[in-house]
């Protein structure tokens, strides 16, 4: 009994220290930033946008993601929200981009076009995106926060 008591706890040390040594020590949070946030053309009444995004991987390791989620609000109304897993691998030390295409959920967003219809002076529209990577279950996940303005006179200007 003594001897199967000491092989269990051997086996669980030994797959302890296994796992461990696959969480990377020294790992780095990739940076992801914004590229891109536009209006594209769109099919119907439902406005679309493209969202493009950069991704630095400065580990030693190739980060193969497996998902994105986000959000987007505009002018403090949440209208878009959506998921992707058709993301690229980003290398060891290297570099990917990303595009999302969004479309507006026009029943979550009627007080953003109430308020846009009021204010048509307006040149520019605030926007946040709120997005979270999975590079799998072995690295945290990455979460990003950007803000920004859209130009309603020039569409390819973004700040």
């Amino acid at each position: 009994m003594t001897k199967i008591i000491c092989y269990v706890l051997f086996s669980l040390s030994l797959l302890f220290t296994l796992s461990c040594a696959t969480l990377q020590p020294g790992y780095e949070t990739p940076t992801v930033s914004i590229t891109s946030f536009e209006a594209i053309p769109s099919q119907g009444m439902i406005p679309q946008f493209q969202i493009g995004l950069h991704i630095v991987n400065p580990n030693r390791s190739p980060l193969d993601l497996k998902g994105i989620s986000y959000t987007i609000t505009l002018e403090g109304h949440k209208i878009m929200t959506g998921v992707s897993n058709q993301l690229p691998r980003i290398e060891a030390y290297g570099e990917g981009d990303v595009v999302l295409n969004a479309s507006v959920d026009l029943f979550s967003s009627i007080g953003f076009f109430t308020d846009l219809i009021r204010n048509q002076k307006k040149d520019m529209i605030s926007y946040s995106l709120n997005a979270k990577l999975d590079a799998g279950s072995l690295h945290p996940l990455i979460r990003v926060t950007k803000k920004g303005k859209i130009s309603l006179t020039q569409p390819n200007q973004h700040q």
